[in-house]
């Protein structure tokens, strides 16, 4: 490929989940792998799976796991609006890395997110004028008529940038040509003009059954099918949430492997509403003989040899959702019968003694679980940042991103020190850990180490794999999906889109936007 500078390309999708976040990590990994300087670019999005860069930016998870994929370090630049949903209604608005309020839908659309603009198109040429190529992915559909007039991540960002638009349309769903069609025909003349072609995705069977409607859709369209992605099983790459509250019934596992030992590791995690960073036990999962599920009924704690409560946006809300549902009780007995119980971030919150929350929730103060010697008070700044420390005798890295102020009035000790035995973060008491740091279980050494820990408390004779690396089976999923897109895609089309930018003599389909 000729390296001129500042090419693009967006990816739109027909509906959400259509798999944008796939192909544009795909294509930024088989970029990377040409040698090609490559970035990823989100203007906005909305997802409660967030991460921090080394800066101390918030970022979505997406972007920065597309940013592994284009092997570069991820920035602000490459997510600018991150919204952050506190309920149906209202999300925290995350500009450039920082939070600058909380703010309504109602309030964001009819104004503000116009007024973002400038700002992501001047974050994107930024990145232009840095990398060969920069792969945008869209939110959402292009063709949701009611929110075009401030879009700011779909054809508002391809017309204000002239990008070619790439529309992926999710095939394993159904009524992939009528979403192709309806996507393109009800767009405004000038933005169908930058919509070059598709990319149908998650197909299962004979793609030459397919073939004939690939050639109606052209025959309709003007536009050309770029390429059939096939159905593609275990890819494990970090997903948005949008609005998702549950993952109930949710189960990961390794396909990677059987049990290392005797016994499987069964870990059962907490479907609080707004979850956030449910990945993080993503790195459990992924150790042969350990199932992780997510469950929202106290008899499915019954089993778990380890219970997570995990992050969340709101609190105080999933404080009083492990009431009602009586699943609070249940953590309790576990506490008390010297089975463990891990709190990440949130969870960790909730597990102490007192909570104190005139930000978040506005609730004053609430009572806790009571299951550690701790009392949480909600500051008006974030926490971001990305610490490193040491527990049960191995490194770990992790990364904050929380409102809460943790003081630890006692127990057994901190979960994670510096090595030379200051308290770094956390608190252990018994059989129950809390940590605010994100991410940690991803540190090999220390996780394995942890799963000893589980196991031992459960009487289980599980052995963790001696050499499972996270890291690696990361780097495994992405070069899976740069696969995807060098085999299965139309390549010498999308470089031209890239390089060339919008083809001429597209045709207009009608009847455009009302």
């Amino acid at each position: 490929m000729t390296r001129a500078r500042g090419g693009g390309l967006l990816v739109a999708g027909t509906t959400s989940d259509a798999g944008k976040s796939v192909v544009t990590a795909g294509i930024c990994r088989w970029l990377a792998r040409k040698g090609v300087a490559v970035a990823p670019f989100k203007a906005q999005n909305m997802s409660l799976n967030s991460f921090v860069t080394r800066q101390g930016a918030e970022i979505g998870r997406a972007q920065a796991m597309q940013a592994a994929a284009a092997r570069v370090e991820p920035t602000a630049l490459m997510n600018p609006v991150l919204l952050k949903p506190g309920s149906d209604r209202s999300s925290q608005v995350v500009l450039l890395g920082k939070p600058v309020g909380e703010m309504s839908a109602s309030r964001y659309h009819g104004g503000r997110q116009e007024e973002l603009l400038g700002t992501v198109v001047a974050c994107l040429e930024e990145l232009r004028g840095s990398y060969d190529a920069v792969i945008c992915e869209g939110a959402g559909s292009p063709a949701e008529i009611n929110l075009r007039r401030t879009d700011i991540v779909n054809m508002g960002l391809a017309r204000a940038a002239r990008l070619p638009v790439v529309v992926v349309g999710d095939i394993d769903r159904g009524g992939v040509f009528a979403s192709f069609f309806g996507t393109t025909a009800l767009l405004a003349r000038e933005d169908q003009r930058l919509v070059a072609g598709y990319l149908v995705n998650k197909f299962r069977g004979d793609v030459s059954l397919l073939e004939p409607g690939l050639d109606m859709l052209y025959d309709l369209t003007g536009r050309p099918s770029l390429g059939v992605l096939p159905y593609a099983h275990g890819l494990g790459i970090d997903e948005e949430d949008g609005l998702r509250v549950s993952l109930r019934g949710t189960v990961r596992e390794s396909v990677v492997a059987p049990p290392h030992g005797e016994d499987v590791l069964r870990v059962a995690v907490a479907a609080v509403p707004l979850m956030s960073n449910f990945t993080d036990v993503d790195a459990l999962a992924a150790e042969p003989g350990v199932v992780v599920r997510f469950v929202d009924r106290p008899e499915e704690l019954a089993d778990a040899d380890l219970v997570v409560l995990p992050g969340t946006r709101g609190t105080v809300r999933a404080l009083e959702w492990l009431r009602e549902r009586g699943i609070a009780q249940a953590v309790a007995r576990r506490a008390a019968e010297g089975r463990p119980v891990l709190g990440i971030c949130g969870g960790f919150q909730m597990l102490g003694e007192r909570i104190e929350d005139d930000v978040e929730s506005r609730a004053g103060t609430v009572d806790g679980l009571g299951l550690l010697p701790v009392r949480v008070r909600f500051a008006r700044e974030k926490t971001l940042a990305r610490p490193v420390g040491e527990a049960l005798g191995e490194p770990v890295e992790g990364y904050e991103i929380h409102h809460g102020v943790a003081e630890v009035l006692g127990g057994d000790g901190p979960f994670f020190t510096d090595g030379r035995g200051r308290a770094l973060d956390g608190c252990r008491a018994g059989s129950v850990r809390g940590t605010h740091w994100h991410g940690s279980l991803e540190s090999d050494g220390f996780r394995r180490a942890f799963l000893r820990w589980v196991a031992e408390a459960s009487g289980r004779r599980f052995v963790p794999a001696p050499d499972t690396s996270f890291g690696a089976l990361r780097e495994e999923q992405l070069d899976r999906l740069g696969d995807l897109i060098e085999e299965h895609a139309d390549t010498g089309a999308l470089l031209r889109l890239i390089e060339d930018g919008v083809p001429s003599g597209l045709p207009f389909v009608p009847p455009g936007a009302p």
